[in-house]
């Protein structure tokens, strides 16, 4: 069984390319469908195992099959994500076997995150896992894996201090808020989207108790049920553009395809604030807003790349903590790896207990019926001992008078450590 992924992220590609990889965690099942689907039409790999993993920072293929099939894979999110595959490659990294097993050991543990040691990636991957595995697109190689990456994850969290005081997307957004305005109780804050990354800001922002915060969000309801936690107020996505003017702070993160705030709305807005600076931040992969906006004067516009220095500050702390992580690492990527070699033998194993079984079967069938002839118990219980034993050595004195003369010096060799081990 071989394992590979591909993949990438924040350290290799720019964030309007990831953006063309992205799939909201409604969309990974189909996506999952018409990857192996792919595999199918190839003539090779009919039943291969995927996930596929997709965040702001970050796209993952991780697949198994009998044999590997990077190019296959390259080729096919190339083309889901409308480019050149030689484009794919220049900003992607292929892994297999142990390369894969570090590499999710890494990200599920918080190492590879733009924020070093960050919690979030963990709840993704595993909301990942379910897609995949509600999807029939699981299987036992994959499975093992991830469980294995979580269980890997726990330990990191539990025997170092690789979380200790992460600065969260969420925590610098307020950070950098804070440095332009003067006093974030008398700012408005709008939140654009109700998922977990805008429940995180809203968080952080709302303990800074600014003077008002509004949701917006495609569906009504659950944009009402975040803004009452936070005693602010719900809006549709459709009054989005007439209302926000009103925002000094504007945080987005939704799973549109599209950008929900262009230019124009920036525009009209910044007008009838008198030019009143805004503070937008996208965190949205694709983007939400629109990046010219960046270039007007009174924006202060920044994506989740654009934070990247932020987060950075005050990791080389947590270095030492790194250490420590990746020898947690490397005992998992070893453990996982004997348990894949083992899995090579598996059906070598089930071939074997079903030959023995035959036999056994043949023999009891034989024994009762020389019993029922009336044979004694002794007589009977004696051939049953001697055919089973000569089954199980038939094989065995073949080797040994078939083949050449190095041929039976192996399989005489072979035959010893077989049968003839001695109890110690």
């Amino acid at each position: 069984m071989s394992v590979w992924a591909l993949g990438l992220n924040h350290t290799t590609a720019p964030l309007d390319l990831r953006g063309r990889f992205a799939f909201a965690i409604d969309q990974i099942a189909p996506t999952l469908q018409s990857l192996r689907h792919s595999f199918g039409s190839q003539r090779h790999h009919p039943q291969v195992e995927a996930a596929i993993i997709s965040t702001c920072n970050r796209t993952e293929i991780y697949c198994a099959a009998d044999q590997l099939a990077v190019d296959h894979t390259v080729d096919w999110l190339a083309q889901s994500g409308g480019v050149a595959p030689s484009l794919l490659r220049s900003h992607a990294y292929a892994l297999h076997d142990d390369q894969v097993a570090r590499h999710a050991f890494r990200v599920a543990s918080g190492l590879d995150s733009m924020v070093l040691g960050e919690a979030q990636i963990l709840g993704q991957m595993k909301d990942a896992i379910r897609a995949a595995e509600s999807a029939g697109a699981l299987g036992s190689t994959l499975n093992q894996l991830f469980q294995r990456s979580f269980a890997v994850a726990k330990a990191v969290r539990t025997a170092t201090e690789i979380g200790a005081h992460s600065v969260s997307m969420a925590a610098a957004s307020v950070r950098l808020a804070a440095q332009l305005f003067e006093d974030l109780r008398q700012t408005r804050v709008l939140f654009v989207g109700a998922g977990e990354m805008i429940d995180l800001a809203a968080t952080h922002f709302a303990a800074k108790e600014p003077k008002a915060i509004a949701i917006a969000n495609r569906t009504l309801e659950r944009g009402e049920s975040l803004a009452a936690r936070f005693g602010g107020e719900a809006m549709r996505l459709a009054d989005l553009p007439h209302r926000l003017p009103e925002f000094d702070i504007v945080i987005s993160c939704t799973a549109s395809t599209l950008p929900l705030i262009g230019l124009g709305a920036v525009e009209r807005a910044l007008k009838l604030r008198k030019h009143r600076p805004m503070f937008m931040v996208d965190l949205a992969v694709p983007r939400d807003i629109e990046p010219q906006v960046k270039a007007l004067e009174d924006v202060y516009l920044y994506t989740v790349d654009d934070l990247a220095q932020v987060v950075q500050q005050g990791q080389e702390s947590r270095q030492a903590a790194v250490a420590e992580a990746e020898v947690i690492i490397d005992a998992g990527v070893r453990s996982f790896m004997h348990w894949l070699d083992q899995r090579g033998t598996v059906p070598l194993i089930q071939q074997l207990s079903a030959q023995t079984d035959e036999w056994r079967a043949a023999e009891i069938a034989r024994a009762r019926k020389l019993l029922a002839r009336g044979e004694s118990v002794e007589d009977v219980l004696e051939a049953m001992s001697r055919g089973l034993t000569q089954k199980l050595l038939h094989g065995a004195m073949a080797e040994l008078h078939a083949g050449d003369a190095t041929a039976r010096e192996h399989a005489a060799a072979a035959i010893s450590r077989l049968f003839l081990r001695k109890e110690r």
